[in-house]
Parts: C-alpha cells; sequence; structure tokens
C-alpha cells in the first residue's frame, strides 16, 4: 500500500490503488484546461500570454473557491505523463511566455517527472509553479533545479480563518515553511529584456471581505520576512460563488475601501515589490472556461 503524504494533510490514501484522497484524486493526472491565459500578473502573461496548465483535485478546498468545478473535480480528463510533456511544448509553440502549473500540489511527484522529461527533450522555458501554499518542504525539495518561478497563496494569518475556511488547523505554519524552501531553491527575482519574470517567487494574497486585519498580518510577516527578495501581489478579485448562510461576510465582494486599507498599509510598511489590482475586478473574467481546451 502507498500511503499518500504528499501534503500536510496526511490523508493516508492509497492512490496508486485508486483511492481518492482530501483533494479528491487517485495516482492519475487530471487536467481541466491547458491555454495561453492572460489575467496573471504582467510579469507572468507579458504580452503573448502565460501557458497555464489547470490540475484537477486540490488539497485545500476553500469554501470560496472561484475555480471550484476543477478544485472539486467535477471537470478533469485524465492524462498520460506523456501526454502531459506534449501539453508543454504545444503551449511553447502557441507562444506562451512561460508554462504556468496551476494547482498541481496533489500531483508532486507526477509533475516533477514530467518536468524532467520534457527538459530532457529540450523545454527551455521558464516554468512557473502556481499553489494554494499549503505543502511540505520535504515535498518542494523534489522540485528543486525544475522550477524557476514559484507563485504560491498566503491566504490566512489567522488559523481560525484557515479551520472556518479551508478545513485546516494549520495553514499559516505550513505556508511559512514552504515559501522559505520556494525562495532557498530560487533566489533573488530576475526579469528578462520584456520584463517577463525568469526566476523568483511572487506571493499572492486574496484580501476577504471583512479580513483586512488578517491580510495586514500577512504582508508585514512577508515584507519583514523577505523584504525585496519576493513580490507580493495584493489581490482585490474575491467574487462570491454559491451561497453561505453560515458565513454571511462571504456572500458580498470586498468593498474598495478595505482593499484600500490593505494596499495603503502595504506601502506605509515599505513595501516596494508589488502588485495590486484596479478596478472593479470582481466583474472581470478571471475565471477561464473550463471545457477540457488543450487537453
Amino acid at each position: 500500500m502507498h500511503i499518500c503524504n504528499i501534503c500536510p494533510r496526511n490523508c493516508g490514501a492509497d492512490r496508486t490503488a485508486l483511492q481518492t484522497g482530501y483533494c479528491g484524486e487517485t495516482w492519475e493526472v487530471r487536467l481541466a484546461r491547458a491555454a495561453l491565459h492572460f489575467w496573471e500578473e504582467p510579469c507572468i502573461s507579458g504580452t503573448r500570454g502565460s501557458g497555464t496548465v489547470f490540475f484537477s483535485g486540490c488539497n485545500l478546498g476553500c469554501v470560496f473557491c472561484q475555480n471550484r468545478d476543477i478544485s472539486s473535480g467535477k471537470v478533469g480528463k485524465k492524462i498520460s505523463l506523456k501526454r502531459l510533456t506534449e501539453i508543454f511544448f504545444e503551449l511553447k509553440a502557441k507562444g506562451a511566455h512561460n508554462i504556468n502549473l496551476v494547482t498541481p500540489d496533489h500531483y508532486l511527484p507526477l509533475v516533477a517527472e514530467a518536468l524532467r522529461r520534457a527538459k530532457t527533450d529540450g523545454l527551455d522555458l521558464p516554468i512557473v509553479y502556481n499553489s494554494g501554499g499549503y505543502a511540505k518542504p520535504e515535498t518542494l525539495r523534489l522540485l528543486d533545479g525544475l522550477i524557476d518561478v514559484y507563485m504560491p497563496d498566503f491566504k490566512y494569518w489567522d488559523d481560525r480563518l484557515s479551520q472556518k475556511y479551508s478545513h485546516v488547523p494549520d495553514y499559516h505554519i505550513w505556508a511559512c515553511k514552504a515559501l522559505a524552501e520556494m525562495v532557498r531553491q530560487t533566489g533573488n527575482p530576475l526579469f528578462d529584456h520584456e520584463g517577463i519574470m525568469l526566476r523568483g517567487v511572487i506571493v499572492r494574497h486574496l484580501v476577504l471581505p471583512g479580513h483586512t486585519e488578517d491580510s495586514k498580518n500577512v504582508i508585514r510577516y512577508l515584507h519583514e520576512t523577505y523584504g525585496d527578495q519576493i513580490y507580493i501581489s495584493i489581490m482585490n478579485q474575491y467574487t462570491p460563488v454559491g451561497s453561505h448562510p453560515d458565513m454571511p461576510e462571504l456572500d458580498r465582494k470586498l468593498t474598495e475601501k478595505e482593499y484600500s486599507q490593505v494596499v495603503d498599509y502595504a506601502i506605509s510598511i515599505g513595501v516596494e515589490n508589488g502588485f495590486i489590482q484596479e478596478g472593479d475586478t470582481a466583474e472581470e473574467s478571471f475565471i477561464p472556461p473550463f471545457t477540457l481546451e488543450g487537453v
């Protein structure tokens, strides 16, 4: 029996025997979309788009997830590692600035093997690892030398919030450990002549309605710990999905005042390497159609 302990949940499922883990997935890679994406940070999307590969399933399962069709496993197609490497090259042929792996944590050893094969076959684009931030450092070490840009979330500081919204009592502890390993692997940020990030870490933080103080705590930790060694992306794109009778605070959009408070705080403590969003982004299409395009 192969007990799954890839992520901090240590759910113990034998995914090789087609049992599903907490992530909702077996040991067969499933994808929901593989296409150019233009809604990432400017240094990731650039002018030609980021070659995003959306993996089905998730080890967090946040109640407010915007990609719930794929995070819940409703959408996805099983593929081989050979097909996964082919997809990387197909995205390169379309002009992608990079290969952007979205929510790959629960497939990490398989993703590492696919990347090794692709690099052996000549793949030379930067590889972006776009994750929820809830990961073990020892698992991330399997990616050492394979990932150029880490783009993790840092969702919460208060573990009461992580328990309430993501059903994990220890999110910030593991997020801190995972981030330290990501920064160790990539070092200081590096960009090409087009402004595309070739190496480094961008930490994303989605400001949740009613929780600006927690956002400030996250940003303070990131800045005090890493300074200009990382970029911080402060996002206002929270979009209410469904209804949460026991969590009414999630059934509204973030206000401009709330977002401004967090951004102003970041500026006040000296954050310079960062990204902010302007306008009513909750009304824009940050959620692509998951129709198995490119899979």
